[in-house]
């Protein structure tokens, strides 16, 4: 069983991944660890941790764990999944784990180093409506691909919200513009070459609150946006020359919409449903992670992976304040 260690008792801690580690065939939650050590023997008791740390740096020094969780806020994620490796942990670090592609390179060069495994968090790939679009685009079953269309919105004017605070890393993009991106480059195995975007700020906040991006893959193009204010909605849509495919909650299924993509033809005449009830993508996410820390060759999100995704936000951000294209 792999013993995961939590760093933090963030709320997706609380409510997303600890009952997925809970959940999990392979693995236990072992430990928590807080700067407030009350917290953190509460959260111990609350989900049956053996172990509370008052200290992030006190857990890592512990052999009781084999590999550690970072939900803290996303300044913070290099800093602590690069003490956590050189400290002989694998480290599955909430998205997204920097602020620019730059500051990888120093995550990679811990992992490379400790020979630990080190996975930014992204559930999507693991949930299986995900690998059916991507069987199905790259299979030919809507023919050449032409268009994706996607968007992501909430609605947060909570100041003392960490997506509202620049300075911790706050932000629509960061948050929630990574997901479009990230199923595109999935599904196709394709990468951006040039982007166009448009960015809205909050004048209180000085986060970005709106974007809307066209991105240029080659043989088709991208477009979104994602906004922290605006009515809750999210979908994405892969247009081809034969046929399209909607996937009507592509990154939190259950929660905007059922489990469910369809796949049309090229007249609209006939349409094929694929539903993917009770599926639990952060279980999926941390069984598979587990299996792959310990010796496995599951298909994880890799660091090479994270950096050509944040390239692409970083991209966006730097096309916002000029026009026309801006290279990757």
């Amino acid at each position: 069983m792999f013993r995961w260690g939590v760093l933090s008792t963030a709320k997706i801690a609380r409510e997303q991944l600890v009952p997925a580690i809970l959940d999990a065939e392979n693995g236990v939650l072992a430990a928590v660890a807080s700067r407030d050590l009350a917290k953190a023997q509460a959260f111990a008791r609350r989900f049956g941790a053996a172990h509370a740390f008052g200290s992030y740096e006190e857990m890592l020094r512990s052999d009781t764990i084999d590999g550690v969780y970072i939900p803290l806020p996303t300044s913070q994620h290099v800093e602590w999944a690069v003490k956590a490796a050189d400290a002989g942990k694998h480290v599955l670090v909430e998205k997204p784990l920097a602020l620019e592609a730059r500051d990888i390179e120093q995550v990679i060069a811990a992992r490379e180093r400790n020979k630990v495994l080190i996975c930014e968090a992204f559930m999507v790939i693991y949930h299986p409506q995900w690998k059916k679009v991507r069987e199905l685009v790259q299979g030919g079953a809507i023919g050449r691909l032409r268009h994706v269309q996607g968007a992501f919105s909430y609605y947060n004017v909570d100041p003392n919200n960490m997506r509202n605070q620049p300075e911790l890393g706050g932000g629509a993009l960061p948050d929630i513009g990574v997901y479009p991106t990230v199923s595109t480059r999935f599904v196709t195995g394709k990468e951006p070459t040039r982007i166009q975007a448009t960015v809205e700020r909050d004048p209180k906040f000085g986060t970005d609150i709106y974007s809307s991006t066209k991105a240029d893959f080659g043989d088709f193009h991208l477009t979104f946006y994602c906004s922290t204010q605006m009515a809750l909605r999210q979908f994405m849509v892969f247009h081809g020359e034969k046929g399209f495919i909607e996937v009507h909650a592509p990154f939190n299924a259950g929660d905007y919409d059922h489990h469910r993509i369809e796949l049309h033809n090229q007249n609209h005449t006939e349409a094929t449903v694929f539903r993917f009830p009770a599926t639990r993508q952060y279980r999926l996410q941390v069984e598979t992670f587990a299996l792959a820390a310990q010796g496995g060759s599951e298909e994880v999100f890799t660091l090479e992976d994270s950096v050509k995704n944040q390239k692409a936000i970083d991209a966006i951000f730097r096309a916002s304040e000029k026009e026309g294209w801006v290279d990757v």
